[in-house]
């Protein structure tokens, strides 16, 4: 779907540089020195405006890729699964890392009591006192 999606936006690009390349190479409606004073294709058989040369004609292909270009964009961007649930209900769980239990050291005198449970690890100060690591730079 991904590659798709490329395809499409290069498209998109190269017919709307097409389009900007073809309307810069064309002439204007007062490009001419007679339509200046009234004459010229007025009374042709195509009207005022003239027959369509090539780059209208190229002008007018260019610009139906690049809607359909578009088209396909907004078709393809809007039709992703939308998942009803929440994150934490696709994530797997990961087994909790065992805490080591703590040892009393050799040199310990005999009549110290060991402490009944493990010191639960302290968190890291915040604020002032925990210093430049949790702030985010300015």
């Amino acid at each position: 779907m991904n590659t798709v999606l490329t395809i499409i936006v290069v498209i998109q690009v190269i017919s709307a540089l097409t389009i900007i390349g073809l309307v810069l190479m064309q002439h204007g409606k007062g490009a001419d020195m007679g339509a200046a004073f009234g004459s010229g294709a007025s009374g042709s058989l195509f009207g005022a405006t003239g027959s369509s040369n090539f780059l209208s004609k190229s002008t007018g292909v260019a610009a139906a890729i690049f809607f359909c270009a578009t088209l396909a964009l907004a078709f393809f961007g809007t039709s992703r699964s939308v998942s009803t649930g929440s994150v934490t209900d696709t994530m797997t769980s990961a087994p909790a890392a065992a805490v080591p239990a703590t040892t009393v050291p050799a040199t310990a005198p005999a009549n110290a009591a060991a402490p009944a449970t493990p010191a639960a690890p302290t968190a890291p100060a915040t604020g002032a006192a925990a210093g430049q690591s949790g702030q985010i730079p300015k």
